[in-house]
Parts: structure tokens; C-alpha cells; sequence
């Protein structure tokens, strides 16, 4: 039988305590069979939520570490980024990603800068402008509504979009380069209904899915949903379909941990993985 798992890198932040980032992807896309990796772009004390953290960049790291693995000649099938602590590292990622080009390669990235019509602690306009350089290498980007208004510069702080303005801000996340587009969090201003909105490069079509919205707040939600969307996209699922799938598996693990009472920690994934199984 021929061995359908992949080599993933995850190129994100690795916190020591809270179930965010590396810590939450990492686990998911192993109980998908797959063999994960990780570049950690900083090491984080603690979710940024508490108030309080300490943050090591690991920018002179990643160098040396690409360097290594180039000359042992390491290879990957799925290379996803997350959180970035510099601008340097746009270049590190962007030049590491053209080294691992080959046919079937997804790359898929999550520009973490903000939530909830703003942007995060210590991310400015220099962040979101490296941010768009590196949209341009992604086969896949996964922005919730506030980083896209940002990426674009449209409707900034509006919480929501009609379906023409939603349109036109994928269309010029597009223009960044990425061929497909999901945005997450969305809601429709007619209808007031939450929902994603995309575009599939491989139909050519664009999309809008509607889901329940279960009113907790955890983080690293949007880190597990990138994991589960990107564990399906490798099973050869087309885009709709898997981020369809993504959106109900985070509706039952947010359901599940409702009562958990520290929130900030995130979804204790391990102890949910067989929810994926469905």
C-alpha cells in the first residue's frame, strides 16, 4: 500500500504554556498520519491573552537551521507559517520556500496580526506590510476578516461585509499573489449570518459557507482550523469541501470544552483528537 502521509513544516510560534500555534497544529496533523516538523519563528512563554509574556526571536536560528537541513538535502510536501516576529523572517521563509519548490507542494499561510478589528500588541503597519510580501509565495491564505481588511487596506474596522464587498477584498488579497483565498470569521451584512468566503484556484469558483457560531472565545481556534483544512487539502480534498470539513470539527471541540474555565490555555486538544476521526 502506498504511504499517503507527507512531510509538513510548520513555521510558527512555539509557546510553552497555552494549546496555540505549533503546540496546537502539531498534535492534529500527527493524528492524520502525517510526519510534522517545526521552525519556530520565536519562543513564546505563554499566550499573549494573559497579559504578560516572554518572547525569544529565533530569526538567527532559523538561519542556521535552513542551512543545515539544505545541506542534508530535507525535503517537504506542506510548509504552513504562522506567527513571524520580524521582517527578516519574510525573506528567510520566502527564499526557504522557493528552495523547496516542487510539483505538489502546498504552502500554506495564516497572516496572524490581529482579531476583532484590530491588530495585535507589537504588530504595525511595517508587520502587515511584510506580511503581504510573503502572501505573494502561499498556495493558500487563511486571514480572519480583520487581518484581510488590514492586508487590503478596505473597510477597515467593519465587522460586516456585503457580498460585493467581500468579494472585492478577496479579489485583492489575490492580487498579492496567493491563488486561493479563505476568510475566516466573516459576517454578511444582509443577513448577519457568520460565514467564510473564498476563492478555490482549482474551480475557479468563489465560495461563501455559513456556520454556527458558538459565542466562546478560545485561542488557537484559528490554528487548529488551519491544521484540520490542511490535513483534508492532503488527502485531496478540494477547497470548499475541506474547509467545510475544518469549520464542523472546530464547532465540536469548541462545543466539548465550552466549560473549561481558563479559556486563554486553549482547547486541551490532545485529549479531543478523536473528533478528527469524523
Amino acid at each position: 500500500m502506498k504511504d499517503k502521509s507527507k512531510n509538513i513544516l510548520i513555521i510558527n510560534d512555539m509557546p510553552g504554556y497555552s494549546k496555540v500555534a505549533t503546540a496546537a497544529m502539531l498534535p492534529i496533523l500527527s493524528h492524520m498520519g502525517h510526519s510534522v516538523y517545526n521552525l519556530p519563528t520565536a519562543l513564546v512563554s505563554n499566550t499573549l491573552d494573559y497579559g504578560k509574556f516572554a518572547l525569544l526571536d529565533t530569526t538567527d536560528y532559523m538561519e542556521q537551521a535552513i542551512a543545515v537541513w539544505d545541506e542534508l538535502g530535507f525535503q517537504f510536501d506542506c510548509i504552513t507559517t504562522g506567527l513571524l516576529a520580524s521582517g527578516r523572517q519574510v525573506e528567510i521563509i520566502r527564499k526557504f520556500i522557493h528552495s523547496q519548490k516542487k510539483d505538489g507542494l502546498l504552502v500554506m499561510t495564516d497572516p496572524i496580526m490581529g482579531d476583532e478589528g484590530k491588530l495585535y500588541n507589537g504588530v504595525t503597519e511595517e508587520s502587515v506590510e511584510h506580511m503581504r510580501r510573503l502572501l505573494g509565495v502561499a498556495d493558500v491564505i487563511v486571514p480572519n476578516l480583520t487581518e484581510a481588511e488590514f492586508l487590503t487596506g478596505r473597510y477597515l474596522g467593519q465587522e460586516q461585509l456585503t457580498p460585493e464587498q467581500a468579494r472585492q477584498v478577496v479579489d485583492e488579497l489575490r492580487a498579492f499573489g496567493p491563488r486561493s483565498v479563505v476568510i475566516t470569521s466573516g459576517r454578511e451584512a444582509q443577513t448577519d449570518r457568520h460565514v467564510v468566503w473564498g476563492y478555490d484556484h482549482t474551480a475557479g469558483e468563489y465560495f461563501t459557507l455559513p456556520y454556527r457560531y458558538i459565542k466562546v472565545h478560545f485561542t488557537g481556534t484559528g490554528d487548529m482550523f488551519s491544521a484540520v483544512l490542511v490535513g483534508h487539502l492532503l488527502q485531496g480534498m478540494a477547497l470548499p469541501e475541506a474547509v467545510k470539513k475544518a469549520m464542523d470539527i472546530m464547532e465540536k471541540l469548541i462545543f466539548l470544552e465550552r466549560d473549561e474555565l481558563d479559556k486563554k490555555k486553549g482547547i486541551r486538544i490532545e485529549k479531543f483528537l478523536d473528533v478528527l476521526n469524523g
